[in-house]
């Protein structure tokens, strides 16, 4: 397995840690390490632009990187699948910005006027990019027909100012370095939403059992991490005469729980103590939480707690489902 060495090598690791699979890398120097609880599966660093291509030569089988280089590197003959799409972090937007004098340029459709301007006035209309496949593809879908792209791997929003470039197509997270550099993001001119991907050699995954079952592992702990982030598991004591009846009172306070509450006898720390008391527990999305507290205050409830779910595991792991159907058409394992 392959993660990116800069960039997005925190956030990668702090994911890979709140699933469950803490990657050891005793020397952030090297670049080969180990998952914890997969002492089976090798880890490797490479920079996020070369993923891709690490994963579909077949040297390595998964790989996490951006979707903006899954996106522009893709081919109809590639053996690359995206096995989970977006895994929470790395978000950006790959956008053309144009210099902030450009007053007149407010939307893509701007864009293809002045680029027939240009290409009246004697040359194209010149974008510097490292995404020259996305770029050409967006431009032309969007009736700018004449242009030259300028592939660079430096920084890009200099381009402009120093000349060699009109425009620019880049990622930006925050649009802070565009403003910095007096640059303006145009109407209509997102041309990909990013974040950071799972992706595998189908090929490779198909021929071997064994690397199809750790990658079955790793899409649950994932998936079903992934899964569990917006939900909180709720506990109330209340108190009442039977399971059945203090399920009925949580239940007409509010609509609680992924199915509905669970109930549990508490018992007491005295054998004289005979009032009855139950553990009422539901599982709720974090933006109901105050919801389900005054839900079951009004159901007399006593002593609530709310901590986070890590994990909610489903009847199938759908990701792994869906890598069963790109890698044998009639799904069988």
């Amino acid at each position: 397995m392959v993660l990116p060495s800069k960039g997005m090598e925190d956030e990668t690791l702090a994911f890979l840690g709140a699933c469950g699979l803490s990657v050891d890398r005793s020397n952030p120097r090297q670049y080969r390490a180990r998952i914890q609880s997969l002492s089976n599966v090798e880890v490797t660093f490479q920079r996020a632009g070369d993923i891709f291509e690490k994963v579909d030569e077949g040297s390595v089988d998964l790989g996490i990187t951006g979707y903006d280089v899954v996106a522009e590197y893709r081919r109809e003959d590639d053996r690359v699948s995206v096995l989970l799409p977006e895994l929470g972090y790395g978000r950006c937007s790959l956008v053309l910005a144009t210099p902030e004098s450009w007053i007149d340029v407010s939307s893509v459709h701007d864009l293809s006027e002045i680029a027939a301007l240009t290409r009246a006035a004697g040359r194209e209309l010149r974008v510097a990019t490292k995404y020259p496949n996305l770029t050409r593809e967006f431009l032309y879908d969007h009736g700018v027909n004449y242009f030259s792209l300028m592939e660079s791997s430096g920084a890009l929003e200099a381009a402009p100012t120093l000349g060699y470039a009109d425009l620019i197509a880049d990622i930006t997270s925050s649009g802070v370095t565009l403003r910095e550099n007096r640059l303006k993001t145009v109407a209509g001119g997102t041309i990909l939403e990013s974040e950071a991907c799972l992706i595998g050699n189908r090929v490779a995954l198909a021929a071997d059992p064994a690397k199809l079952e750790c990658t079955r592992l790793l899409l649950e702990a994932m998936e079903s991490s992934l899964r569990a982030r917006p939900f909180l598991s709720v506990t109330a004591n209340v108190q009442g005469g039977t399971p059945e009846a203090v399920a009925r009172r949580v239940i007409a306070h509010g609509d609680l729980g992924l199915q509905g509450p669970t109930i549990a006898r508490v018992h007491p720390k005295s054998a004289d103590d005979d009032t009855d008391w139950y553990a009422v527990t539901v599982i709720v999305s974090r933006d109901r939480l105050q919801d389900a507290v005054d839900s079951l205050r009004r159901a007399g409830a006593a002593d609530i707690t709310a901590i986070q779910v890590a994990y909610v595991f489903e009847s199938k792991a759908w990701s792994y489902e869906a890598l069963l159907r790109a890698i044998q058409p009639n799904g069988a394992r």
